[in-house]
């Protein structure tokens, strides 16, 4: 799979106004951002781009700030040199260290996490990543069924495991992001995770404990009503990939149509993750 990596160069006054074109790209199927100190990167799978599409979603920021952007094709074969140039460890406080295979290990935290990101979507967007996993450790995974939805490097369904799960389900709609799932965990000796390609539709008909999903605002409404199925009464659920505002009121709002209530929520550059109870 080829990718687009679009080069955005930004002259804001406000650093969410950023963040917004981000979130805006996110939600036309750009999966990996790179924030850069004037500007930031974006990546697109090539059969994903749709320049139409990407002009819509870009024409009500130009009157808000100044932005440009240059588009190169990065073939396949270069794909692992763009991610180990751009991919960076990220620390959780002193508990969690997720790392590349390239990186030295870090053995006084308690938590290692190796990924091989090779294509696939997991460790671009380092708050919602980051945020996800200390909701992770702040509660109980030990004995718990758990459902990880867009998995991509399959990092959070490898978090669970390490943290107790013995039941674990990873699922992603992209066949490279399967296929990294099934090799980062055996990477980390987590060997029991499920990983299934494809989405809602083939989520198994059980019934879990916890469910996790790090996607964005519309895919999360449009999958909602279904994760609200397989959770258990009294089951949480995670979700990340928007921001607070507007996004937090508009799943909040979608959530309790399905009995799923509000608990708390994280915040980094107006990025959010937030825990729900069914």
């Amino acid at each position: 799979m080829n990718y687009y990596e679009l080069f955005f160069t930004t002259i804001t006054t406000e650093d969410y106004q950023q963040d917004l074109l981000i979130n805006a790209l996110g939600e036309i199927g750009f999966d990996t951002f790179e924030e850069l100190e004037l500007g930031f990167k974006a990546y697109i799978p090539e059969d994903v781009f749709d320049q139409q599409a990407l002009d819509e979603q870009l024409l009500p920021y130009k009157d808000l700030f100044t932005f440009s952007y240059e588009i190169t094709l990065i073939p396949q074969k270069n794909w692992n040199e763009v991610w180990e140039s751009n991919f960076e460890p990220i620390e959780i406080g002193d508990k969690i260290y997720v790392r590349a295979t390239f990186h030295e290990p870090k053995p006084q935290f308690a938590y290692e996490i190796v990924i091989d990101p090779k294509m696939a979507f997991g460790t671009g967007h380092h708050q919602t990543t980051a945020m996800m996993l200390s909701l992770m450790l702040e509660n109980e995974f030990a004995g718990k069924k758990v459902l990880d939805m867009g998995c991509g490097t399959g990092i959070l369904a490898i978090m669970a495991a390490k943290l107790g799960a013995d039941d674990i389900t990873a699922i992603d709609y992209d066949p490279v992001c399967y296929e990294s799932t099934i090799e980062n965990s055996a990477l980390n000796n987590v060997p029991d995770i499920k990983p299934l390609c494809g989405s809602k539709e083939v989520i198994p008909d059980e019934q879990y404990d916890t469910i996790l999903a790090n996607i964005n605002r519309n895919i999360l409404i449009d999958q909602m009503q279904r994760y609200a199925e397989v959770l258990k009464a009294d089951g949480e659920i995670y979700f990340s990939g928007f921001y607070e505002s507007p996004d937090l009121d508009i799943i909040t709002d979608e959530a309790r149509k399905y009995g799923l209530k509000y608990i708390t929520h994280k915040k980094d550059k107006d990025w959010v993750a937030t825990k729900f109870i069914k």
